[in-house]
C-alpha cells in the first residue's frame, strides 16, 4: 500500500493504492472487490482515477483492477523509459502475469485498447469479456484527420506545446468533452497534478508521437482481430468526440459483427467521465447477457 498525494480527493477516489515493481519502474494500481476479474486500461492524458465511477460501481461484485501506466497517474515517470505502445503492452502482460488474472473482463478506452488487446490476441482464452470505447487499434497515418496534426505533433512546436505547456491536459482534454461544464476545476486538477510539469509529461508526447510511429505494431495486432469474436464484446461510442469520429466505430462493429454497440448521443471521449451512470448501466446489461450465452 502507498501514501496518496494530499490533492487527491479521497471521496473521489476512496481506493488503495498498490505498487508493482517493474524492472521499467513502479506502477501505480488499484485493486478492489472480489469476484470475476474486471481490468480497466487508460489512454492518454487519463489515469485509473478517470475509471473511479465504474470501479465504485462493480467492485461489490467484481474485482476491479486499474492501473497507472508507466510515465502516467501516480505511477514512476523516468525520463529514459520506453513509452510506446508496445512497450506499454509489454508491461500490461507483466502485470497481468504477476498478479496471476484469469477470465477477465477488459475494459480499454483511448490508446487503451492498443495497448490491452494484445493480451487477447495473444491469450483469448483468458478474457471473458471486452469493453471497448472511443479507441482504435490500426495505423492511423492514412486517415488526413490523423496525420496532418501528428506531423505539427512531431515537431519542435509540438514538444514545446506538450511539454512545456501540457497541451494534452490543458487544451486537448477539455476540448475532447461533448460538455466542457462536466470537466469542472476541481475534476481537471485532478489529471493536471500528475502531470505538473515537462519532466512528468514525457509520457503523454511519446503517445501522440505513437499515432505516427506505432501504426506497424497496431496493423500486426488488427490482422489478428478475428480472434476476438468469439469473446462477448461491448461496443460504446461517445458520439460527440471531436478527435475520434464515428466511422472508427463503424470499423470495430465490421471487424467484430457479433457485438453489442450503445452510443452515447450528447457524451464525448471520456465516456467514464461524462456519461459514467449510462456506461455502467450499459455494462450491466452486457454482463448479464453475457453470463446467459
Amino acid at each position: 500500500m502507498i501514501t496518496h498525494p494530499a490533492w487527491l480527493d479521497r471521496n473521489e477516489y476512496p481506493f488503495t493504492g498498490r505498487r508493482f515493481v517493474h524492472p521499467d519502474g513502479r506502477i501505480h494500481y488499484v485493486d478492489e472487490g472480489a469476484g470475476p476479474v474486471m481490468l480497466f486500461v487508460h489512454g492518454t492524458p487519463d489515469w485509473s482515477f478517470g475509471f473511479r465511477h465504474l470501479i465504485k460501481a462493480f467492485r461489490s461484485t467484481h474485482r476491479c483492477i486499474a492501473l497507472d501506466h508507466l510515465g502516467f497517474g501516480l505511477s514512476d515517470k523516468p525520463g529514459n523509459a520506453d513509452y510506446t505502445v508496445a512497450a506499454h503492452a509489454r508491461r500490461l502482460q507483466a502485470f497481468i502475469d504477476h498478479l496471476g488474472l484469469k477470465d477477465l473482463t477488459l475494459v480499454a478506452t483511448d490508446f487503451g485498447g492498443g495497448i490491452g488487446l494484445p493480451h487477447a490476441l495473444k491469450h483469448p482464452q483468458n478474457v471473458k469479456g471486452l469493453v471497448l470505447y472511443n479507441t482504435w487499434m490500426w495505423d492511423l497515418m492514412p486517415d488526413m484527420r490523423f496525420s496532418r496534426p501528428s506531423a505539427i505533433m512531431n515537431s519542435w512546436l509540438g514538444r514545446l506545446l506538450y511539454l512545456r505547456f501540457g497541451f494534452s491536459v490543458n487544451v486537448m482534454m477539455p476540448s475532447a468533452y461533448g460538455d466542457r461544464s462536466k470537466l469542472t476545476k476541481a475534476l481537471h486538477a485532478h489529471y493536471k497534478n500528475v502531470l505538473p510539469d515537462a519532466a512528468a509529461r514525457t509520457a503523454t508526447f511519446a503517445c501522440v508521437q505513437e499515432i505516427a510511429n506505432a501504426g506497424p505494431f497496431w496493423n500486426e495486432q488488427w490482422r489478428m482481430i478475428h480472434r476476438l469474436r468469439a469473446i462477448p464484446t461491448l461496443l460504446c461510442w461517445g458520439m460527440k468526440d471531436r478527435f475520434f469520429p464515428t466511422d472508427l466505430l463503424e470499423r470495430w462493429k465490421e471487424a467484430l459483427p457479433h457485438a453489442q454497440v450503445e452510443k452515447f448521443a450528447s457524451t464525448g471521449h471520456f465516456v467514464h467521465e461524462e456519461a459514467a451512470t449510462e456506461l455502467t448501466k450499459a455494462m450491466q446489461r452486457h454482463l448479464e447477457a453475457a453470463s446467459h450465452r
